[in-house]
């Protein structure tokens, strides 16, 4: 993988995919599955729902950072199966032969087998909705990659892959960011 420029993260998420959450309590690392996210502002701020029902919850909240990984539809199986157990009694690394990958700024570890990886910092808990407000603090992009297209939950146990990319760059360029213009 190389660097990403995190003014750029919030591109890996806007369309909504859904994302693996890893976390690391003492020498535990665990992952979630999340279908319930949001980008907050092209500075990197995101949310996700998540709570005490999820076994990574307490970690997340103890230590107020994690890793969410971005899969793609060839790992769907693997995303729906670390969505299915608990990490109360499973490891998932090594049930769903994933790789733990170092990051730079937080003990939660990367999923190497993901196209994307931002390592996050919580900056805030909304309890009423169960609402972890995240910021990115770095980006992680596997450009070699040849799988690139993600899922994106509907809610009932089917799922939507991505499709064809269409560029309007040019219409939008007056409420984009100048960075997202030069790529």
């Amino acid at each position: 993988m190389r660097p990403l420029k995190l003014s750029r993260a919030f591109t890996l998420m806007e369309s909504g995919p859904v994302v693996l959450v890893t976390t690391h309590d003492a020498d535990k690392d665990n992952i979630m599955t999340i279908s319930w996210t949001m980008v907050i502002d092209f500075m990197p701020q995101f949310a996700i729902t998540t709570g005490s029902w999820n076994y990574s919850f307490a970690a997340l909240h103890k230590n107020q950072e994690c890793v969410i990984a971005i899969p793609t539809v060839d790992l769907l199986d693997k995303v729906v199966g670390i969505g299915t157990c608990s990490g109360a009694d499973t490891d998932k690394f090594t049930r769903f032969n994933l790789t733990r990958a170092p990051a730079k700024h937080v003990k939660s570890p990367l999923i190497k087998e993901c196209l994307a990886n931002i390592e996050c910092k919580v900056i805030d808990f909304i309890p009423k909705h169960n609402i972890v407000v995240l910021e990115g603090v770095a980006a992680w992009l596997d450009t070699e990659r040849k799988e690139k297209r993600t899922v994106h939950a509907v809610g009932d146990g089917t799922f939507i892959v991505d499709g064809r990319i269409i560029d309007r760059k040019k219409m939008m360029a007056s409420k984009l960011p100048q960075d997202l213009l030069s790529t």
